[in-house]
């Protein structure tokens, strides 16, 4: 184990696209890719990864690609490379005085922490705070037709998938969960509403009480918590908030107003670990649940997200489902691949995966490299 601080000697960034194996339709739109920018740190003959999980378009959060790979290249990376860190709380203040851009933060600060955990020799989770050999999976369905996305849910639970979160929207809400409710009364069920609701819709919202979900997720704007907070005392249902949590900040908030009973964590989103263990902690504090939210990512970023999920917070199933859901091939050598409805923490220092680097230069640009 070293003691002594990691030098970033370079960076590397390349635009990974993945075609989708079945295109993924949220409210918002129709996925038939994944295009993402992955990062790789160097630092002693070490390598630290992390992908980023901002989309092309601001259809998700207000950060995109192009804006995200600005801010790296003309800030994160000059300030990063050439520069040692003790630990990841080391780097932290050339990160936070940028507004926004979460998702690019958060790129630079996972990757050092896979660096940093190498370094040590660790796995990602132990130097996390995490524990456990595996944890508990769900899955995310998009939208469909209802006779064949039961026929999707009745195939994820035979493969003993513990969740099934269904993606919903006006039109498409209530004869979709009667009709799964109906076919498996007994099945842990959720829904995703991805901002497409408004608080005009209250009575509509309310009766989902009828159909016991564990929870709906972030039906209401996305930059909204007091609308949710209403909406949570007009109705039965569990809220869960999903792009309102950018930061502890804004989930303590939310925790105060009893906007939220559950909340998706997800690291990407959070600027990375640091602040994702924050809204983590205040989520124990006040006795809320948390679970790992998935971005279709690679084996990269589901490596990621697998070892947050260790964390005892992380008490319902997340959406880090195996990836061969998502793509025929994955650029990373380990299969990460859920076995009953239970994904193993990936083993070996860091996050535990290596680039299938043949595969990877197929499907990715050349690097761009900084020194």
């Amino acid at each position: 184990m070293t003691r002594t601080p990691l030098r970033i000697d370079r960076a590397e960034i390349r635009l990974v696209r993945l075609p989708l194996v079945t295109p993924f339709t949220i409210s918002t739109g129709t996925m038939t890719e994944k295009l993402f920018p992955l990062l790789t740190l160097y630092a002693g003959g070490l390598e630290g990864y992390a992908e980023g999980v901002m989309d092309p378009l601001p259809d998700y959060l207000d950060e995109t690609l192009a804006g995200s790979l600005s801010l790296l290249r003309d800030a994160l990376l000059p300030a990063v490379v050439g520069q040692s860190f003790a630990n990841p709380e080391a780097l932290e203040p050339l990160l936070t005085p940028w507004r926004g851009h979460r998702m690019a933060l958060a790129m630079v600060e996972m990757a050092f922490w896979d660096l940093w955990a190498k370094s040590l020799d660790l796995p990602l989770q132990t130097v996390l705070g995490g524990n456990g050999d595996a944890i508990d999976v769900g899955v995310s369905l998009g939208i469909g037709p209802i006779d064949s996305t039961i026929d999707r849910v009745a195939s994820h639970l035979e493969q003993g998938y513990k969740r099934i979160k269904l993606k919903i929207k006006p039109g498409h809400d209530i004869a979709l969960i009667r009709a799964v409710r109906d076919a498996f009364p007994q099945a842990r069920l959720s829904l995703d509403a991805n901002s497409c609701y408004t608080l005009a819709d209250s009575a509509l919202l309310a009766r989902l009480d009828d159909f016991a979900l564990d929870y709906i997720e972030q039906p209401l704007a996305w930059n909204d918590i007091h609308d949710h907070a209403t909406l949570q005392h007009r109705i039965r249902t569990p809220i869960c908030l999903d792009e309102s949590l950018k930061s502890a900040r804004e989930a303590r908030l939310a925790l105060m107003l009893d906007a939220t009973r559950v909340i998706n964590i997800k690291v990407g989103r959070s600027g990375g670990y640091l602040e994702s263990k924050r809204i983590h902690d205040l989520a124990r504090a006040f006795d809320v649940p948390v679970w790992c939210g998935g971005m279709l990512e690679s084996g990269i970023g589901r490596a990621h997200n697998i070892h947050l999920s260790t964390l005892p917070g992380f008490t319902k199933p997340g959406d880090t489902s195996s990836s061969s859901r998502y793509f025929t091939r994955d650029i990373t050598n380990e299969r990460l691949e859920s076995v009953d409805g239970r994904m193993a923490v990936p083993q070996g220092a860091g996050i535990g995966v290596t680039l299938d680097r043949a595969f990877l230069d197929s499907v990715a640009t050349a690097p761009e490299v900084f020194k």
